[in-house]
């Protein structure tokens, strides 16, 4: 094999992900991230299909059911608390999945994995990348240039490494709904359910438990692309309170938490599109390459696939652009399967009026229903089939 070092940027799912599969398969590799110590906090995510599969090799699967959240599954409901519709876990391809668990809490247990077999460079970022025939040489910030094998680039949608690899080739593409997230306090009423709200005016509002004995909450509202999200902070929150003042339901109480809550976020919901993901010895993986947006529940699985797929790939070829080949033709059909959403996504889960709202809640509590389900259940057999999988995981092992 002819690529040993590897420079992986961003130390969330992806890089750490690929990080292990890649010292597995012999590789020595160094993952740089500009915060200066691990990113904790963030809000639910789930490890679905293959993903789960991979954790399972891993030999982490148990560890990410130990820090599930707890969650139960998710309820709609009205103004008056009123529960419109119910989906609970695992109960169907929506909502709750089997291993829910926090972004921060599913990024430690990939450091842990990996730190003792892994160089990690906290508090720093790539400034330039020069590539030469056998090797690409890379300016730090702070540390000293070095040289590397490969350059991967897992830092996320708005991944400033991947600018540096393909200028604006790749499209960030807003789908039309802004949403923020935060984390605040637990109050008795509170439950281990997920809740979610629908205001007039295109609003929604999500409570959702965690296990930390506190609450992670998020308001969305459809706009134009108005760039809020390269905001300050002040501003953002002004934005918020004057978009949920008068929402009703929670609204109230998570506006009370906003001023004193400390991982505040708010960003265009978007889609990464790029025409190609590697470039010479560079690549991109996970959502610096094709971020499908958290509407789809696959944001941290497809990370985690496509670190397992560009690293077997890499492991089975000895040329690395043989490589970056098969990964972009296994893996790019699947990508677009789960970036096509569906028709009327996201406009029919913001409905405008009181009209569309009553609409939409109907509509859940006839899909939730019952008896929907166990006629559901009845026609296609007693017992449960196997879902069909999307896409066919080598095995590089």
């Amino acid at each position: 094999m002819t690529n040993r070092t590897v420079l992986i940027s961003g130390a969330s799912i992806a890089g750490p992900t690929l990080a292990f599969w890649l010292h597995r398969f012999g590789f020595k590799v160094t993952i740089i991230e500009r915060a200066d110590e691990l990113r904790l906090g963030g809000q639910n995510i789930d490890v679905r299909d293959g993903a789960q599969k991979i954790v399972r090799l891993m030999g982490l699967e148990d560890k990410i059911m130990e820090a599930n959240t707890g969650e139960l599954g998710v309820r709609f409901v009205d103004a008056h608390d009123r529960i419109k519709g119910v989906f609970p876990k695992g109960d169907s391809g929506f909502g709750t999945a089997e291993l829910e668990i926090l972004r921060g809490d599913l990024a430690k247990i990939l450091y842990d994995a990996t730190k003792d077999n892994v160089e990690y460079i906290f508090g720093d970022q790539i400034t330039s990348l020069n590539e030469h025939e056998d090797q690409v040489t890379v300016i730090f910030k702070n540390n000293p240039q070095r040289s590397f094998d490969l350059v991967i680039a897992a830092d996320g949608i708005r991944s400033t490494t991947r600018t540096l690899m393909f200028g604006e080739e790749p499209v960030i593409k807003y789908i039309g709904v802004y949403c923020s997230y935060l984390t605040i306090p637990r109050i008795e009423s509170d439950t281990k359910w997920a809740y979610w709200y629908n205001a007039p005016g295109s609003r929604v509002i999500n409570t959702r438990p965690d296990n930390e004995g506190t609450t992670r909450a998020s308001f969305s509202f459809l706009s134009p692309d108005n760039g809020y999200e390269k905001l300050p902070l002040a501003q953002q929150k002004e934005i918020l309170k004057q978009k949920f003042t008068d929402a009703g339901w929670q609204a109230p109480r998570i506006l009370a938490a906003l001023e004193e809550s400390k991982d505040v976020y708010l960003d265009g919901i978007s889609q990464v599109k790029a025409p190609r993901w590697t470039k010479g010895r560079c690549a991109i993986v996970g959502d610096a390459a094709y971020c499908p947006t958290p509407m789809t529940g696959m944001g941290a699985s497809l990370s985690i696939i496509g670190a397992y797929i560009l690293a077997g790939e890499l492991s089975r070829h000895k040329d690395h652009i043989d490589a970056f080949a098969a990964y972009e033709k296994l893996l790019r059909p699947y990508v677009e399967d789960i970036q096509n959403l569906p028709p009327g996504v996201p406009w029919v889960a913001h409905p405008k009026t009181k009209l569309g709202i009553t609409i939409f809640n109907t509509a859940i509590a006839f899909v939730s229903s019952k008896m929907i389900r166990n006629i559901s259940k009845l026609l296609s057999g007693k017992e449960k089939k196997p879902k069909k999988e999307k896409i066919k995981l080598p095995n590089y092992t």
